[in-house]
C-alpha cells in the first residue's frame, strides 16, 4: 500500500511539473504585449542561407516609445552572424521598398524614421533615436 502512494504522489507531481512547463511556454511575452502600436510596412531578408543572414524591417509606430521600439527589436528574428536591422517611422509609409545596401530605403522617406534598432552578427544591439538628423 505504501508503495501504491508513492507512485501516485510521483504521478502528481509530473503531472503538476508538465502544466507548468506547459503554462509557461504558452504565456511568453511579444511583440502584442508592447504598449505601442507596431505595423509592419516592408520586410527584406536576403536569400542567403549558408553565410550571414541580413534582415531589413519597416514599421510603423503612433508614438516616441523608446523601450517599447528597443524591445520591438529585440522580438525581431536574428541569425548567429546574421544582421538585423529594424527602422520605426511615424508615418503609415505608401510603397516603401526595401534593399540591401545602405540608405535600405528611398531617401525621401529619412524624415519620417524616428529611430533605428540594429542586432548585428556577434549578437550586440544598438538603439539610435532620430537617426537621419544631424546634430
Amino acid at each position: 500500500m505504501k508503495t501504491k502512494n508513492i507512485i501516485y504522489l510521483i504521478a502528481v507531481m509530473v503531472g503538476v511539473l508538465l502544466v507548468v512547463i506547459v503554462y509557461q511556454s504558452l504565456n511568453q511575452p511579444g511583440v502584442n504585449d508592447l504598449n505601442g502600436n507596431y505595423t509592419e510596412l516592408a520586410v527584406f531578408r536576403n536569400e542567403n542561407n549558408t553565410g550571414p543572414v541580413v534582415r531589413i524591417f519597416a514599421v510603423y509606430t503612433q508614438d516616441e516609445l523608446w523601450d517599447d521600439m528597443r524591445a520591438y527589436g529585440d522580438f525581431m528574428p536574428h541569425t548567429k552572424y546574421g544582421n538585423t536591422k529594424v527602422f520605426f517611422f511615424d508615418k503609415a509609409l505608401e510603397g516603401l521598398e526595401l534593399s540591401p545596401n545602405s540608405p535600405y530605403f528611398p531617401e525621401r522617406f529619412q524624415e519620417a524614421c524616428l529611430a533605428v534598432y540594429e542586432k548585428t552578427a556577434m549578437g550586440g544591439s544598438s538603439f539610435k533615436e532620430y537617426p537621419f538628423i544631424a546634430k
